[in-house]
């Protein structure tokens, strides 16, 4: 009787650990820096790009401006709601005739948007007030509209 007990607290030990493991959720899409390495600044094009990377979900404001590839990563841990720990976002502009002008990726230190890489062909970077917004976003979003409950 006493081993039935012990084995009946062993397993709700290990249910109670094992309930309070994180769960991580990815949500969106970056591509790699090996698919972004097909890219040439000043000679590919809009389908030269999607092609190699797809066509992203996020797209400039401005007809022309850029696409932007976005990217999170969330944890959660047992009832509290989802936590966003990391987010990352591609941006590919484009010049007046369709060719990639700029190849950059962002992401988030402390809150502020940090540029990661940069592969420009002119010095004037177009796009951050938009990249600032999207990136800032963080703690605005609760779980219903992460799990698409809404």
């Amino acid at each position: 009787m006493m081993r039935k007990a012990m084995l009946l607290i062993a397993f709700g030990v290990v249910l109670i650990a094992g309930a309070c493991s994180p769960i991580y959720r990815n949500h969106g899409y970056v591509p790699i820096d090996e698919d972004l390495a097909q890219i040439e600044v000043g000679k590919s094009t809009r389908d030269d790009v999607a092609a190699a990377i797809g066509r992203p979900s996020s797209t400039g404001l401005l007809e022309g401006s850029g696409w932007y590839y976005v990217g999170s990563r969330w944890k959660t841990v047992t009832w509290h709601a989802p936590q966003e720990i990391s987010r990352e976002v591609v941006a590919v502009s484009f010049n007046d005739n369709g060719v990639v002008s700029n190849v950059e990726r962002f992401g988030l230190e402390k809150g502020q948007v940090v540029t990661l890489s940069r592969r420009v062909t002119e010095s004037k970077v177009k796009g951050i007030g938009f990249l600032r917004q999207l990136m800032g976003s963080i703690g605005r979003v609760n779980a219903g509209q992460v799990l698409g409950n809404n």
